[in-house]
């Protein structure tokens, strides 16, 4: 048993997740993959020409985040937004016919990749401004801490976030208020081409939570199960009232920045580290460990690749045969009244 298999092992028997759960978690990660690879293609090929931030690699961070919440938890996301949309319920049909700029988007062809939405199933919106959703999150949260709710705001950002004066007092004024808010960095160690020990003199994400008085933890984001616990941990203590958590997820983005090229051509990173992230695959560890505890057969696996290639070549057809939006419509939808 590889490391990373023996401490997704630990994970699942600390997690006290039921079987259903746990090939949800697999089929989520599957569906996020095979549809950001089709993506892929499709940009490559000219297909698709909105700008499209792949989350090939980061598939356990949405997942396991996303696992521990109820349907009326509130989740912001970043320009690479697919894989939050998809895990937190999200219609897949909505999500490619956006990126097709067609009427029946998530944003009603407006907003396309960076601007995903589905208030239906908790995910108000996204944004491609970096560190733009943390403040809103926390809004979203003393919203919920007034009206006496029991909802939770989760809001997603990358390590770039970091570099943004609204990250620093987010945690500040949420610590304060004790507000249900969770913190997620999915630190994929590059702001765009930068890597992060370029652009943070220190690069230990997790710890910046301890000068705002909240929980900081780190945890191996390729294992969901480990994702998961954390998450489930951080939900529970802002939904009791104890206030908000810093989770750092380490985690490794598959492709380049934006589009489907793998970002070797930039002297950006090697071959051999892109290879290394490559055999720690989410998606893979978790299969091995539902394989090896007999929590799925092989014949299922195929079975459940073959319904998500089905799928997403329904969302395809869908995309391909929806109108576009009446240039008239362009203001509309702008301001909820």
């Amino acid at each position: 048993m590889s490391k990373s298999q023996a401490e997704a092992s630990r994970a699942e028997l600390s997690s006290g997740l039921p079987p259903d759960t746990l090939c949800w978690m697999y089929l989520t990660m599957v569906r996020i993959r095979k549809l950001e690879e089709k993506i892929a293609t499709l940009v490559s090929r000219g297909e698709i020409v909105c700008p499209c931030h792949l989350y090939i690699g980061q598939e356990a961070v949405a997942t396991g985040v996303c696992a521990a919440l109820k349907k009326d938890d509130w989740v912001f996301s970043t320009h690479r937004s697919h894989g939050h949309y998809i895990a937190k319920g999200g219609d897949m049909k909505a999500l490619v016919a956006e990126l097709y700029g067609k009427a029946g988007g998530s944003s009603r062809g407006w907003g396309g990749s960076m601007h995903l939405a589905s208030p239906e199933v908790g995910l108000p919106g996204s944004s491609a401004i970096v560190a733009g959703t943390i403040p809103v999150a926390v809004g979203a949260a003393q919203a919920f801490s007034m009206q006496k709710k029991e909802n939770v705001s989760v809001v997603f950002f990358g390590d770039g976030a970091l570099g943004e004066g609204v990250f620093y007092e987010s945690l500040n004024y949420a610590s304060l208020k004790k507000l249900p808010v969770v913190f997620v960095c999915e630190n994929n160690f590059f702001s765009t081409h930068m890597p992060i020990s370029e652009s943070l003199a220190n690069t230990d994400v997790a710890r910046k939570a301890e000068m705002f008085n909240m929980p900081g933890v780190m945890v191996d984001g390729n294992n969901v199960l480990e994702v998961f616990t954390a998450a489930k941990k951080a939900v529970e203590k802002a939904r009791g009232g104890g206030g908000p958590t810093l989770i750092e997820c380490r985690t490794y983005r598959w492709r380049g920045h934006v589009g489907s090229n793998y970002d070797l051509d930039k002297s950006l990173r090697t071959r051999e580290e892109l290879e290394r992230w490559m055999n720690k695959c989410p998606v893979k560890v978790l299969e091995r460990l539902l394989l090896d505890r007999g929590l799925m057969s092989n014949a299922a696996k195929e079975r459940l690749h073959r319904d998500v290639r089905r799928e997403i070549e329904e969302a395809l057809d869908y995309a391909r045969e929806s109108p576009y939006p009446e240039p008239n419509e362009i203001a509309r939808h702008v301001f909820k009244t």
